[in-house]
C-alpha cells in the first residue's frame, strides 16, 4: 500500500512536469507566432518616422541655404544632422541632397516621383524591401563639398553630424554654398 502511494505521488510530479514544459511550449509559441507578426510592422512604424524626419532635415537645410543667400557672402551657419538609419549624400557635381533608406516602409508608390515641398520623393520596391529616395535639387546654387566638387556619403551614427554650410559668394552667376562636417 506505501508502494502504491510513493507511485502515485511520484506520477503526479511526473504529470505535473509534463503539464509544465507543455504550457510552456505552448506559451513561447504564441509569443513566437505575434513577434513574427508584430516585428514587421514595428520596423514599418520606426522606418516611416525616419522617412519623415528626413524630410524635415532637409527642409531644415533647404531653409538655412536660403536663409544664408540673403545674408550674403560670408555667412555660415552650422545645421546638426541626425542620421538613425541610411545615408545622406552631399552630390556637389549634381548640386543635391541625396537621403536613402532601405526598409519595410513605402513612402511613395514604386516606381513614381512626388514632390514634397522642394524634396523630390520615390520608392523603389526591391522584394520585401523598399528603397526610399529622397532628393533635394539646388541646381540654382553651386554646391561643393570641403571646396571641391565632390561627393561626401554621411552614414548613420549614434552622435548627430554638425554640417557647416558657408555662402562662399557668387561664381559664374550662382552662390556656391560649402559645405563641410565639423
Amino acid at each position: 500500500m506505501i508502494k502504491e502511494e510513493v507511485k502515485m505521488k511520484s506520477d503526479i510530479k511526473g504529470q505535473v512536469w509534463v503539464e509544465t514544459v507543455i504550457y510552456t511550449l505552448i506559451a513561447l509559441t504564441i509569443i513566437g507566432l505575434f513577434l513574427s507578426f508584430a516585428k514587421p510592422k514595428i520596423e514599418e512604424i520606426q522606418d516611416k518616422s525616419i522617412v519623415e524626419q528626413s524630410v524635415v532635415m532637409l527642409e531644415d537645410i533647404n531653409s538655412v541655404i536660403i536663409s544664408m543667400i540673403q545674408g550674403g557672402a560670408g555667412n555660415q551657419r552650422a545645421v546638426e544632422i541626425g542620421i538613425k538609419k541610411g545615408n545622406l549624400k552631399v552630390d556637389s557635381t549634381n548640386d543635391q541632397l541625396v537621403f536613402t533608406i532601405e526598409g519595410r516602409y513605402t513612402y511613395t508608390e514604386p516606381g513614381e516621383s512626388v514632390q514634397v515641398g522642394n524634396i523630390l520623393a520615390s520608392t523603389k520596391k526591391i522584394n520585401r524591401i523598399s528603397e526610399v529616395t529622397l532628393i533635394s535639387n539646388y541646381s540654382m546654387y553651386n554646391i561643393t563639398y570641403n571646396g571641391g566638387e565632390e561627393a561626401k556619403i554621411i552614414s548613420k551614427s549614434p552622435v548627430p553630424y554638425k554640417l557647416l554650410i558657408l555662402n562662399k559668394g557668387t561664381s559664374g552667376g550662382k552662390s556656391l554654398i560649402d559645405m563641410t562636417l565639423s
